[in-house]
C-alpha cells in the first residue's frame, strides 16, 4: 500500500519479520522492482541479515541507538578482513588496521579488522567476511569504546 502512493522515500520497520521465507522473498523482489521502476528510496530496518544482503546496497548497524558502522555494503565487505595467525597483541598490528573484534587461544590470534590498505604480513591468513560476520562483529562491540562511536544526534 505504501508503494501505491508513489512516495520518494519509504520507511519500513521489520516489514517481513512475520512472513514465511517464500513470502519474504516475493515481498523483497516486489520492493526492488518498485525501487527500480519508480526511483524510490527505501530505509529498511531488519534483524534478518540475509534479507538486508539481498535487497540493500547501504548498511547502518546500530547498537544502543549509536552507529557502529555505516557504508556501502560492497565497500564494507572489501575493507573488512579476518586475520588468523600466531598469537599477537593488537598493538602490534599496523596503525591502519582498526580492530573490530578479536579472540585468542594459547598460540593463535584471530582479528576482524577494518583497513583500506593491503595486508602485507605473510604470517596472517586473510579471509573474507560474510555480511553476517561483519554485522555480528559490530553488534558484539556493545559497551566498548563509547567515546569512539558517534551518537545519532551527532550525525544530523
Amino acid at each position: 500500500m505504501g508503494v501505491a502512493k508513489r512516495p520518494e522515500l519509504l520507511i519500513l520497520d521489520e516489514p517481513v519479520a512475520s512472513l514465511d521465507p517464500l513470502a519474504r522473498r516475493e515481498f523483497l523482489q516486489d520492493l526492488m522492482e518498485a525501487v527500480a521502476e519508480q526511483q524510490l528510496s527505501v530505509v529498511l530496518s531488519s534483524h534478518l541479515v540475509s534479507d538486508v544482503e539481498r535487497a540493500c546496497d547501504y548498511l547502518v548497524v546500530l547498537v544502543d541507538s549509536r552507529v557502529q558502522v555505516a557504508g556501502d555494503i560492497d565497500h564494507l565487505l572489501a575493507t573488512h578482513h579476518r586475520l588468523t595467525g600466531p598469537r599477537r597483541d593488537p598493538s602490534q598490528l599496523p596503525s591502519d588496521h582498526r580492530v573490530v573484534s578479536m579472540s585468542h587461544t594459547d598460540r593463535q590470534s584471530t582479528f576482524l579488522v577494518h583497513t583500506d590498505g593491503p595486508i602485507l604480513d605473510p604470517a596472517w591468513e586473510v579471509s573474507r567476511l560474510t555480511l553476517e560476520d561483519l554485522v555480528l562483529a559490530y553488534l558484539g562491540r556493545s559497551g566498548e569504546n563509547d567515546t569512539e562511536r558517534p551518537s545519532l544526534e551527532a550525525l544530523r
